[in-house]
């Protein structure tokens, strides 16, 4: 139904993949939708040891044989289908790792450490999402800036929506101005802006950054939390987000961090409805 690719032009950490992680993660326990991660990542597991344990990401209790050809899960797998013309709308599927049964699975990153084939496997992505896309509702597609420029820009331009990530900082909140005034694709109504591991109590609060944007809604935020950062690292991310759902105290911690991605899951969603009304 729709690809929703998280982004930055920025060359210093803005926490995109845990914030992808957390969003992806968040909308497939509370609503009924079937949604695909996508790591697009260069020897780099930590989307998927977001929900996997670290030691059992790559061997065979994580990755799953598939049912066409006995072949190994992941994209290298899904290459080889590609190429034998033997595709069709659930194959991606039997290619990735459930992590919530019907509601949310992960496309694990390639599993070569060479960046030349590493290089090779990224013009497949596009035609994996199209394909993906005629099965799950939702793929949130982490986009990683070793991709060489060709393939970030194909996977960017087919996306419904694309997250836009910058850090909470000046500079690079100018850089942004600087780079929508050059640049017309991030003046399109489809790019949602995103803050990751924010702090409320900075003067770049969200209010604030958003004004100076001149932005008509406030832009989107996951914020900083500490027993989050280490679920994430430990594989547990679904189990701290459901035990964050038990919490009813509106300054605890983990309420807040929900609350503010309940928002952006929210956003989200009236995004793609908007989208499809203009079609």
């Amino acid at each position: 139904m729709a690809i929703i690719s998280f982004y930055t032009n920025e060359r210093k950490e803005t926490a995109q993949t845990l914030s992808l992680a957390a969003i992806a993660a968040y909308m497939s326990i509370e609503h009924n939708y079937k949604i695909l991660i996508v790591s697009t990542a260069f020897n780099d597991v930590s989307l998927e040891n977001c929900f996997i344990e670290y030691e059992k990401i790559r061997n065979s209790g994580a990755i799953v044989k598939s049912v066409v050809d006995g072949l190994t899960s992941g994209i290298e797998g899904l290459i080889k289908i590609l190429n034998s013309n033997k595709i069709n709308n659930d194959i991606v599927k039997s290619y990735s790792k459930i992590i919530l049964k019907d509601r949310l699975d992960i496309l694990i990153s390639p599993a070569t450490n060479s960046f030349q084939e590493f290089v090779k496997i990224t013009p497949y992505y596009p035609d994996i999402l199209q394909s993906a896309n005629r099965y799950y509702d939702l793929i949130f597609v982490d986009v990683n800036k070793k991709m060489p420029a060709k393939d970030k820009v194909a996977i960017l331009q087919m996306s419904n929506i694309v997250v836009m990530n910058f850090p909470q900082k000046q500079k690079a909140i100018d850089d942004f101005i600087q780079l929508r005034e050059q640049n017309d694709f991030y003046q399109r109504n489809n790019v949602m802006l995103l803050m990751g591991r924010y702090d409320r109590t900075s003067k770049y609060n969200k209010q604030n950054v958003t004004r100076y944007l001149r932005e008509r809604k406030l832009i989107s935020t996951v914020p900083y939390n500490t027993l989050f950062f280490e679920a994430c690292a430990e594989g547990t991310i679904i189990d701290f987000i459901l035990n964050a759902k038990n919490i009813t105290e509106e300054t605890d911690t983990n309420f807040i961090f929900l609350k503010e991605l309940k928002e952006i899951s929210s956003n989200i969603i009236f995004k793609l409805q908007e989208l499809q009304m203009r079609l």
